[in-house]
């Protein structure tokens, strides 16, 4: 997928449109620091790496451990679901394949609520 999306390149794009999203949005804002730039490059290089490309995310913070990296974090229903309105919007905007498009949409539903950690 890495290869078919374009590289590098289109998983930078998607994290940019996805963070620009997070910037102004009142519900996912105060879960991030100030400055997304290291939150970027995390998020940008976990991507490329599940989906084939470089190793760099593991060679440069280990083991991936989404759940165990998101617990300091209250993630009830409502996070969960403006955390994938942002990214849904990210991805729908990369002009893929709709096939490769449902692919990534699958999987960050069902990243998105295994990040669950709060009941209401």
């Amino acid at each position: 997928m890495y290869a078919r999306v374009g590289g590098a390149d289109w998983f930078v794009d998607l994290v940019e449109r996805f963070y620009a999203t997070v910037a102004d949005d009142p519900v996912l804002r105060p879960m991030y620091p100030e400055d997304l730039d290291a939150s970027k490059e995390h998020l940008t290089l976990f991507l490329m790496q599940y989906w084939g490309g470089p190793t760099t995310y593991s060679e440069e913070r280990g083991h991936p451990r989404l759940r165990m990296r998101h617990v300091p974090f209250v993630i009830a229903q409502p996070e969960r679901d403006a955390w994938m309105r942002a990214m849904a919007g990210a991805v729908v905007a990369g002009g893929l394949d709709p096939d490769d498009e449902a692919a990534f949409l699958a999987y960050f539903d069902m990243a998105a609520t295994a990040m669950v950690n709060h009941a209401p």
